[in-house]
């Protein structure tokens, strides 16, 4: 796990192994420092002449700046590589997820996904600039500070042989004991994030049911097990402050009382004041290095669970991928499925498609329709491969999906989805989505039989108006009739209209379908829809019950044979429904 995440270092490599060199070399110099300030002391002491004490003072000042140089380059090094690192990470998050297929979205859900590139990326992030940067500093200040206190206090050294076991003991009792608040923290910022997700999305649902304030209680309620959990951990990490004081204060103590002792006694022979005072700055350095320590190990107990779960991204693969061997031609727009079942997860008892079996010519305008459920979106997913197929085979231009190169397969088959779905940008800009290479007389012309060139010709930018996120700016039937546009820039061998016109009025959507019949005649062209007449003049209509097929056949066939179109097409014209 741990090499798959450091390969996102790349091109910070040299920065990476550079902080550590520069902290090494501020820890030295921060080692001699105290020693430099004992002999000053005892210079002072000693009633020197000032050029002494003024040559150990430069000195002091030199070592000062050289170590204030190394600590702040190790800053702006360990920074630059870390945010480096994290912005490769993400990067690698999300191209990985643009490989995915809805079944693997499914398995992680959209919003811990979200928080997987979001929060965690930033927790490994803190995790790897403190590795380069404090968990070099901290081991090598405390074997350095340690080998100097011996040094120069001899037996007084000995008070570090006690504090040190002691507290390293504590600061792993604490960070282990804050381990499983962290870990379950994790997994409540998904359930946060979904809930923030779900009521953006559904706003309007929201306010039109006046449920703002269930909505407010929810997020509450989801905030609330999450400031839990952290008060927890942070209340056991909070001990970290009074074991690092009362280890540093029984040290001082320790140190002043048996050092001022050998003093006196000693008359300055084993151990004189500077002596001392350097033992006090080693013994706080020491002990900060211990504290480190624990900040480290929480740290990285924190980031191990994001590590994990990025990883579980970076390792999972794709449901659906190319063939060894795959074929980049498609003869035409044919379909056949051949006694097709599908269920959305392989753990599933129930299948959301059974015994499917018809066949499409090329060129054919087939309509679906059926009850809520009856899995009419589900079907043509399995035509672009979406999803894969659980038992049988879906051919196009008479070879089985799987077989195509995906990319091959999706430029084939041109899908508006019933979730109609625009990007920040122009109105070109989304409808080049469907060709790239549109010249603006290729996008005006798809417009038109979109029925979509009079609404934005009427924008005071036209072409050139910016749609918002998520296309907030612009009405339902307005964003369906750009999707349909954007389809139609692919002139694809297969056409879905998943409800694709359900925000139209009848006019328009007859409209749109006699487009379709001179712009791309040899295509084939699947509309689903709940309007008998969107179907009403297709070739063939296939009827979805629970899953299956209950007829297919002309739709005059349908309304003497067929009790389910019956009922719509009686329910419908009852209902002043124009043709």
């Amino acid at each position: 796990m741990i090499k798959r995440l450091l390969q996102s270092v790349g091109q910070y490599k040299k920065l990476s192994i550079l902080t550590p060199l520069l902290i090494v070399g501020e820890v030295i110099i921060e080692c001699i420092m105290p020693t430099e300030i004992a002999y000053l002391v005892n210079e002072i002491k000693a009633g020197s002449d000032l050029s002494n004490v003024l040559r150990h003072g430069l000195i002091l000042f030199v070592l000062a700046l050289i170590s204030l140089a190394f600590g702040a380059s190790a800053a702006f090094t360990a920074s630059k590589a870390s945010s480096g690192f994290a912005k490769n990470l993400r990067r690698r998050i999300f191209e990985k997820t643009q490989t995915f297929s809805f079944e693997n979205i499914d398995k992680f859900s959209s919003a811990s996904l979200v928080t997987r590139m979001t929060t965690d990326v930033s927790y490994v992030q803190m995790a790897y600039m403190m590795i380069i940067r404090i968990a070099v500093r901290s081991p090598f200040m405390l074997v350095f500070s340690t080998v100097m206190a011996f040094r120069l206090g001899k037996s007084l050294a000995v008070s570090f042989v006690i504090v040190i076991p002691f507290l390293a003991t504590g600061l792993i009792l604490i960070a282990k004991n804050a381990m499983p608040a962290f870990r379950a923290v994790f997994k409540k910022y998904d359930k946060l994030n979904e809930s923030i997700e779900e009521n953006v999305m559904a706003m309007r649902t929201v306010k039109g049911f006046v449920r703002e304030e269930y909505e407010k209680k929810k997020f509450g309620s989801a905030a609330e097990n999450i400031r839990k959990d952290f008060t927890k951990a942070e209340r056991i990490v909070a001990l970290n402050s009074p074991l690092m004081q009362f280890c540093m204060y029984f040290n001082i103590v320790f140190i002043m009382y048996f050092g001022g002792k050998l003093i006196i006694e000693g008359r300055g022979v084993d151990i004189d004041v500077g002596q001392l005072s350097a033992m006090l700055t080693y013994g706080v350095q020491i002990l900060f290095s211990l504290m480190m320590f624990s900040m480290i190990f929480v740290m990285l107990t924190m980031s191990l669970e994001s590590m994990r779960r990025i990883d579980e991204v970076l390792c999972e693969e794709s449901a659906i991928t190319n063939p060894e061997n795959p074929v980049y031609e498609i003869k035409d727009g044919s379909i056949d499925f051949e006694d097709v079942s599908f269920k959305y997860s392989a753990k599933s008892d129930n299948y959301a498609l059974a015994d499917v079996s018809f066949h499409i010519n090329s060129g054919e305008t087939i309509g679906i329709i059926g009850g809520t459920g009856s899995s009419k979106s589900t079907l043509i997913q399995l035509i672009s491969r979406l999803y894969d197929v659980t038992v049988g085979s879906v051919k196009l231009g008479g070879t089985d999906v799987r077989e195509y190169d995906l990319v091959t397969l999706r430029d084939a088959v041109s899908v508006v989805l019933q979730k109609n779905v625009l990007f920040s940008g122009t109105i070109k800009d989304n409808l080049r989505w469907g060709n790239k290479n549109a010249t603006d007389e290729e996008l005006i012309e798809a417009c038109k039989l979109a029925q979509a060139d009079e609404f934005i010709s009427q924008f005071p930018d036209g072409y050139d108006t910016m749609i918002e996120q998520g296309g907030t700016n612009v009405s339902g039937g307005q964003k369906q009739r750009i999707c349909i546009a954007r389809a139609l820039l692919k002139k694809p061998k297969v056409l879905i209209l998943d409800d694709s016109t359900s925000a139209v009025d009848t006019r328009t959507d007859a409209l749109i379908r006699k487009g379709f019949e001179s712009y791309i005649p040899d295509t084939t062209k699947i509309i689903i829809a709940q309007r008998i007449a969107s179907v009403e003049h297709a070739d063939r209509v296939i009827v979805m019950d629970n899953g299956k097929i209950d007829a297919i056949g002309t739709p005059e066939y349908l309304l003497e044979n067929n009790q389910i179109y019956k009922e719509v097409y009686e329910q419908q014209n009852k209902g002043g429904e124009q043709k």
